[in-house]
């Protein structure tokens, strides 16, 4: 065990835990000593993801399996367990995006997102229900600051994210009575994502982008991994259907530098 957080022995899932943040968070989990098992679309990854994990001296293991097939992902969870045991965290952070001004993006591409972000996220805590430790389960949805702030070239993952912060806080209404919390997490700019590197895709970009953070620096996975431990931990049981901003104060006026450098970016503007 590493960090001020314990977790030896328990299991902790982490959907979309093969790359980005979501694999910064499967990582720290691992090393507070938690039996992590992952899951993602693609098998390569996966293996990838699990020999890392393993590489920290965790118990892990992993699966293929596409949020938007509910019948795999049920099946995915009863793997999981039999092989680890009840479920003590799930984190939620399967996710798409691609920057589109609303005019241009298909319903073909509408839907995709929807389908990965909200209904992936719904078949991911549905499937897991069943299978969390109760009392005692945590849900940490990996949520995003479009889902309470409206940006350019983003109505698709705005729509989205908003439906996964319903499902935390309608979650929480529903199954508290389980002892079953949930909470979203929302990154801020984070250094090294893919995400990141959509949204602000040039150097000009990227430094207006730090410069309009309050604290002056983009956050760290490890920023992202240290909340969502905090709020599987002990210290955060009377936490639940909180959405918790972790974006060094950027959602309280940043979005405004990003959505100008989008705009020179993506249309010349």
């Amino acid at each position: 065990m590493s960090g001020p957080f314990d977790f030896t022995g328990q299991h902790v899932f982490v959907a979309g835990g093969t790359s980005g943040i979501n694999l910064g968070v499967a990582e720290a989990f691992a090393k507070a000593g938690a039996k992590v098992t992952v899951l993602s679309r693609k098998q390569d990854k996966v293996d990838a993801a699990v020999a890392k994990l393993k590489g920290h001296g965790a118990e892990a293991q992993g699966f293929a399996g596409d949020v938007r097939d509910a019948a795999r992902i049920e099946a995915v969870f009863a793997e999981a367990v039999a092989g680890f045991g009840e479920l003590n965290v799930l984190i939620s952070g399967a996710a798409g995006n691609f920057p589109a001004p609303a005019l241009g993006i298909s319903p073909n591409g509408f839907k995709s997102v929807v389908d990965i972000d909200l209904l992936g996220t719904f078949h991911v805590v549905k499937a897991a229900f069943p299978h969390l430790k109760k009392p005692g389960g945590s849900i940490v949805n990996i949520s995003a600051p479009q889902a309470y702030i409206p940006m350019d070239f983003q109505m698709h993952v705005c729509a989205a994210k908003a439906g996964v912060d319903m499902i935390t806080r309608v979650g929480a209404l529903e199954w508290g009575g389980f002892g079953v919390r949930l909470n979203s997490v929302v990154p801020g700019p984070i250094e090294d994502t893919e995400g990141m590197a959509r949204l602000a895709p040039t150097p000009e970009a990227a430094e207006a982008t730090r410069q309009s953070v309050p604290l002056g620096r983009y956050g760290t996975k490890d920023d992202i991994a240290n909340t969502c431990m905090f709020l599987a931990s002990p210290y955060a049981t009377y936490i639940s259907g909180a959405i918790i901003p972790v974006d060094g104060g950027w959602s309280l006026g940043g979005v405004a530098a990003m959505s100008a450098t989008m705009k020179r970016a993506f249309m010349g503007q």
